[in-house]
């Protein structure tokens, strides 16, 4: 060993390079990749580690576009669902998405009810609360519409928009070599572009993933294929639920099935505290209605955004319904006033605001309501058990959803943008609904919002404008019946008239 040392206290040349500037060398061979692998390790995890909603300070902003906490479970990738509308055009009734009843306002990339959130990387959008609690009224065909915010989405077809996203999906343009590039076009209209990683493999993976997703709730929520379409403004609420719950949808009883009803108007909760919701009044807690609700916005317990909702709750309590805008005859509205009191105030409160009265906010017995039974039938006793193990471990654990054995009795605050009437939306106007069943329309169009000032609803006879075609509404169909509610169809025309008139003013 001699030639390597000159002595026991000299190193030798070997020892002398290895102890300079080759041991420099090789410490920068070793620790530059690790240095790059950190850097883009550190990269990466910015990236792809954020959870960031878009933010609204005003509240009306926010209940429009503002997170539940949907995007995280369920969102479609941003750029993803601006360009499915051109990929799969093929299966929708119009163009874009305002086809199925979306409503835009200028200058917004996203339609009412649908919010934004940054989440693992990727820029997602999914529904909201407004998206079933907002919708448009015009005063002459011609004219610009009003948004009015927390009446009934009257025009948004949710079960056309679920096809739509099912049939794209079995469709083989839903892939990336069709998407990305459609994608990319959008974005470069914008003066971006998607950069190398979204383009090579962000993207990619989210088509294919976003697919299989969609094909995997198609084959569980078939059942809905089968059944005749709800239109406009209606959903199937608790059948759809039975899913989650992973119910043998096949097995299922006849009655249960085909049950759509309204979307509700949300204002003025605070009042409504303690009484019977939901159309069946099958709990009486508001803010577990909510966060019942707000499953049909993707949300599940882990994923929820209990701060972004709590603030559409607070402002729901207060909100004040939409004043009917047009002209109101006094005297006529005088003189149903006292109609009023004598034939709905006891089920539907003294006024708009005053929500006093023996049976408001409780359930009539469906013996002596007599509407389409459908929507009482299909929230099942096995759903309402199932419905109390949401949330477990939670501290807002479900405990107030019960079966009952009829309908809720609501307040009519607001009542001139609830049309069509009645749980399942089956009559047009507030006038028909004071004729015998076998008087109201048997047939009628869902979807215009041209208002029908006289009889107080949304003008009903009109198949079609400007290439639109509006749903045809069939009450022969079981869910649509539109029987039951006799409560002053005994009175005289002029005696209608006039509680029209004054219904006008709630």
């Amino acid at each position: 060993m001699t030639y390597l040392f000159t002595s026991a206290d000299e190193p030798g040349w070997l020892s002398k390079l290895f102890s300079k500037r080759w041991t420099r060398i090789l410490f920068l061979l070793l620790a530059i990749p690790t240095l790059v692998a950190g850097v883009f390790g550190i990269y990466l995890w910015n990236r792809f580690s954020g959870d960031t909603p878009v933010e609204y300070a005003d509240i009306e902003e926010h209940f429009k576009y503002g997170s539940t906490g949907g995007e995280r479970e369920s969102g479609f990738p941003y750029w993803i669902f601006q360009a499915l509308p051109q990929v799969c055009s093929g299966h929708l009734p119009g163009k874009g998405y305002a086809s199925l009843g979306f409503i835009y306002e200028e200058g917004k990339d996203l339609p009412i009810g649908m919010s934004k959130r940054k989440f693992t990387g990727i820029e997602r959008t999914f529904l909201n609360c407004a998206v079933c609690h907002a919708s448009t009224v015009r005063d002459a065909a011609p004219e610009k519409p009003r948004v009015y915010l927390g009446m009934p989405a009257m025009q948004l077809d949710i079960m056309g928009f679920e096809k739509f996203f099912f049939a794209c999906a079995a469709d083989p343009k839903f892939a990336a070599e069709t998407i990305v590039p459609e994608a990319r076009r959008l974005v470069q209209a914008q003066g971006g572009d998607l950069d190398l990683i979204d383009r090579y493999l962000v993207y990619p993976v989210a088509v294919s993933m976003m697919r299989e997703r969609l094909l995997m709730l198609a084959g569980r929520f078939s059942f809905v294929m089968g059944e005749p379409d709800w239109g406009p403004g209606r959903v199937d609420t608790f059948n759809s639920a039975k899913v989650i719950f992973n119910f043998p949808m096949h097995k299922i009883p006849d009655y249960e099935k085909n049950a759509p009803s309204d979307f509700p108007s949300i204002w003025l909760q605070g009042p409504r505290t303690g009484m019977q919701l939901h159309w069946d009044g099958n709990n009486t807690k508001v803010e577990e209605r909510n966060k019942s609700a707000a499953f049909g916005t993707g949300t599940t317990p882990p994923t929820i955004d209990l701060e972004k909702i709590g603030r559409i709750e607070q402002w729901l309590l207060k909100n004040e319904p939409p004043k009917y805008p047009y002209s109101i005859d006094k005297a006529k509205a005088a003189r149903g006033a006292g109609l009023y009191k004598d034939y709905c105030a006891d089920c539907h409160g003294a006024s708009g605001r005053d929500f006093s009265g023996k049976s408001v906010g409780k359930v009539t017995p469906w013996q002596d309501v007599g509407t389409d039974r459908r929507r009482l039938d299909s929230y099942s006793y096995d759903l309402a058990v199932n419905q109390s193990t949401l949330y477990a471990g939670y501290p807002w654990r479900f405990q107030h959803f019960r079966k009952t054995n009829g309908y809720a009795n609501m307040p009519l605050d607001g009542l001139w943008l609830r049309a069509p009437y009645l749980h399942n939306g089956s009559v047009p106007t507030l006038r028909d609904l004071l004729e015998p069943p076998e008087k109201r329309p048997a047939e009628f169009f869902r979807g215009y919002d041209l208002y029908d000032r006289k009889n107080v609803g949304f003008v009903s006879n009109v198949a079609g404008v400007s290439g639109r075609r509006f749903f045809k509404y069939d009450t022969k169909i079981a869910g649509n019946e539109n029987r039951g509610h006799l409560y002053g169809t005994k009175l005289s025309p002029e005696q209608k008239d006039a509680l029209v008139e004054y219904m006008k003013t709630l």
